[in-house]
């Protein structure tokens, strides 16, 4: 899975993360169906996927801003940032490196970083215009979906919020990938579990079943790799991704790339749709510790 999204992003697309390393018939909405044949499945997941779809689109229309603390854990580092989005942009602002509120140099550089950001618009814009990229990335991931892999009843799981409808999906040996981004989907297998009463996906969990050359053969990613994604509905129907977990390992011309890191997603609060990113950086100051 090519590593183009772990940053922070707005972390309300499936796809996004599936580019990082990324019907249904004679049912009623919201019933937990006892088993559901091949082609229902297929069906019912096809339509919740079609509804991200719809939501991820909003979303990078600039709809439904939110507020909210990101903390992420790797191997070499554990940070907690806090991040405003606007329609010109995310604005982050880091608060804990390693668990320890940053001292007053880190502070600093914290706060000239964000007073250059503020002097500068051409900064925000390189900076939305990088978010476009994987936005629009993401997106040709998430649309093809429904028809990458082939998907299984599976029964029923616990979740977060209630019960779950899980589904297991490998690749669709009819699938061609029309492009980079989607090439790595014919080499993963994995769960797909999904809110009945709102149809939408709560959990997804993939691994690679085998090494994957992408790129023309510059990139590979090693066999077994996975990724975790878990949504929730985080206030007024309006999901968001709310941890991530991704292992993968591979080379890029020669040199090994790996990616290993828990990302959590906390503490969301709805911001006005016509908040600026200078605004935005106004309210980070205003919420220092």
């Amino acid at each position: 899975m090519p590593a183009t999204l772990i940053a922070v992003r707005r972390p309300s697309r499936i796809a996004f993360l599936l580019t990082c390393a990324s019907g249904l018939p004679l049912l009623i909405q919201g019933q937990a169906p006892a088993t559901l044949t091949p082609a229902q499945a297929q069906a019912l997941v096809e339509r919740v996927l079609a509804t991200e779809s719809r939501a991820a689109q909003d979303l990078s229309h600039g709809s439904h801003l939110m507020r909210y603390r990101l903390h992420k854990v790797s191997p070499r580092l554990t940070s907690t940032k806090e991040i405003v989005e606007t329609r010109e942009g995310d604005v982050a602002r880091t608060l804990e490196i390693n668990s320890q509120v940053l001292g007053p140099a880190d502070a600093q550089r914290e706060e000239s970083r964000l007073q250059a950001l503020y002097d500068n618009p051409g900064l925000q814009q390189h900076r939305k215009q990088s978010e476009d990229n994987d936005t629009a990335r993401a997106l040709k991931v998430l649309r093809v979906l429904p028809t990458a892999f082939l998907y299984q009843f599976a029964g029923t799981a616990d979740a977060a919020n209630g019960s779950a409808d899980r589904f297991t999906f490998k690749p669709n040996p009819q699938f061609e990938p029309p492009d980079l981004e989607t090439g790595v989907l014919t080499a993963m297998v994995g769960e797909i579990w999904i809110d009945p009463v709102q149809e939408r996906v709560v959990r997804l969990a993939g691994t690679l079943q085998q090494d994957k050359e992408i790129a023309l053969g510059l990139a590979e990613l090693d066999k077994g790799g996975w990724v975790e994604i878990e949504q929730a509905d985080v206030g007024g129907h309006e999901w968001r991704i709310v941890h991530l977990k991704l292992v993968m390992n591979g080379r890029i011309l020669f040199k090994s790339k790996n990616s290993n890191s828990v990302q959590d997603y906390t503490d969301f609060a709805p911001l006005p749709p016509d908040l600026t990113y200078r605004q935005a950086i106004e309210l980070l100051r205003a919420g220092k510790q």
